[in-house]
């Protein structure tokens, strides 16, 4: 006898309801626990949007290839995190495999997690919002992290956080985007992560972070990078929007402190020391010094210049910086000066252009407690009877400082806001930098320890039954009404007794 629509939905509820289901749950989100006895792969790759798995403390030996493919949405973001107050520790004891390779990757966010040993420490072959923070990537066999793939788009990437150090072989940190623009890391936040000791005897590179050719609106921010092997900071030409690198610290920089091609603004950055320049614009791949900004840095460097400039073919701002080189120039200049504005800047060592002018300074005068040993601890807070208190030029003064302070128009030279009070914020030290305001100009990307933004892409998360049965009509027929909540109470019953499978380990 056939059954009115309203009857066939009151019989299906009454189901739900006897088996211990109410109809909304049927897509709720779930909350996995697993261990290191857990095949925690393949529980990876079954989250659906809006699933959080907690991973408990202790060592994940790995053993084969680890990967997965996975998309959450906006509003459903998936989440892999470690046991609140534990730390889970994934180690691959060779270097055959990366530890793990994210095949794909979209709304997810992977949370304090400790990644050790392998090739590759994590390799992200495709990905838009996802996020990685509060991790710990080290004594790795090559690159830390790398979104290196050719042919993808990265997008709205929020690195943040992490605790990255001794690298070995390439030996980078971060190694984001292709050479010669061959993928693109875009519109993405590289935020307060602690690199350092990618210099290694085995390392034959080893940047602190290197943003390849064509990546384009990304923030590189409040990051401490010391000892590497290449600049502590290198970028390229981008191919749309400025990259912006500003409120880093660095030094023991085994190359530049900060090396860029184009397309870049730089701006309260803080260079103890690098083996080459502070910051050296200079051509590289297809790029040649163009539309670059470098305002309100501090550097001190023993050995070579504290800023340099070679090739000059469009616009590049100098200006309000604090610039001491000890044996080098303050400013060098080759190749031109056509483009360039040179305004507010003090320091020592002069400037090879005798054209241009730089306010003299004394180290030993202008700073609370500076030095050319190259290293904290020392202070470059600006001391109040130096030469950098509201001596800048105001037309060039930024928005804040390096302690994200906001300047109200006031330009004290360098990356300080000057206080008669003294350094209101974090002292320069080897440990992660004390968390600022984050005002980012990108989607998302809430500052160290946030959301790390929206997330959201196409494409499968992997494969598994999806309760869905050929010949149902889902329109006004009340049987293909029956027929759909039936399948979907199959879908949830099977995807609950597969995770539970899952989390009791092998039998």
């Amino acid at each position: 006898m056939f059954l009115g629509v309203s009857r066939v939905v009151s019989v299906t509820t009454a189901l739900l309801v006897w088996i211990g289901f109410a109809v909304p749950s049927v897509a709720a989100a779930e909350v996995l626990s697993a261990g290191p006895s857990d095949d925690i792969e393949a529980l990876i790759n079954s989250l659906q949007p809006g699933d959080e798995l907690v991973l408990s403390g202790g060592m994940y030996i790995l053993s084969e290839r680890f990967s997965f493919a996975i998309a959450g949405t906006e509003n459903a973001p998936i989440t892999i995190r470690a046991a609140d107050g534990e730390v889970p520790h994934l180690h691959r004891p060779n270097a055959n495999q990366n530890i793990i390779d994210i095949d794909q990757a979209e709304y997810v966010t992977i949370r304090g997690i400790e990644f050790s040993g392998g090739s590759a420490g994590i390799r992200i072959s495709g990905a838009r919002f996802l996020t990685i923070e509060d991790c710990e990537v080290h004594d790795t066999g090559d690159v830390a992290i790398r979104a290196n793939d050719s042919g993808v788009t990265y997008e709205s990437l929020r690195i943040l956080g992490n605790h990255i150090h001794h690298t070995n072989n390439t030996g980078e940190g971060m190694y984001l985007g292709c050479n010669n623009a061959g993928c693109e890391v875009t519109d993405s936040l590289i935020q307060g992560n602690y690199i350092h000791h990618t210099n290694q005897p085995s390392v034959s590179q080893g940047d602190g972070i290197e943003l390849k050719e064509g990546s384009s609106g990304n923030v590189i921010r409040d990051n401490v990078i010391h000892d590497t092997n290449y600049p502590c900071i290198l970028t390229y030409a981008s191919n749309g929007a400025a990259n912006i690198i500003e409120r880093n610290a660095m030094w023991n920089c085994g190359d530049h402190g900060i090396q860029s091609a184009a397309d870049a603004v730089i701006r309260n950055n803080i260079i103890l020391g690098a083996s080459a320049d502070g910051v050296a614009m200079q051509p590289h791949q297809s790029g040649s010094p163009s539309e670059l900004v470098v305002e309100h840095n501090t550097v001190l460097n023993a050995g070579g210049n504290a800023i340099s400039l070679r090739g000059i073919s469009g616009s590049v701002v100098i200006a309000n910086n604090a610039l001491y080189a000890q044996d080098g120039w303050a400013f060098f200049v080759n190749g031109g000066t056509s483009g360039l504005v040179f305004a507010g800047n003090a320091g020592v060592g002069g400037v090879s252009d005798g054209a241009l002018a730089i306010l003299p300074g004394d180290i030993d005068v202008d700073f609370l407690g500076a030095s050319f040993n190259g290293e904290p601890p020392m202070s470059v807070f600006p001391a109040p009877e130096g030469a950098l208190v509201a001596a800048g030029a105001p037309a060039y003064a930024v928005a804040d400082d390096f302690n994200g302070t906001p300047r109200v128009g006031i330009a004290d030279i360098g990356a300080y806001l000057f206080s008669a009070d003294g350094n209101p914020g974090w002292e320069l030290a080897e440990t992660p930098k004390a968390s600022t305001p984050t005002n980012d100009p990108g989607t998302g990307g809430t500052g160290i320890g946030g959301s790390g933004g929206s997330p959201g892409f196409g494409g499968t998360a992997g494969t598994r039954p999806s309760g869905s049965y050929s010949g149902c009509s889902i329109g006004s027929s009340p049987d293909g009404v029956a027929q759909l909540m039936l399948g979907l109470i199959f879908a949830l019953l099977w995807r609950r007794r597969a995770r539970s499978a899952l989390c009791s380990g092998p039998s």
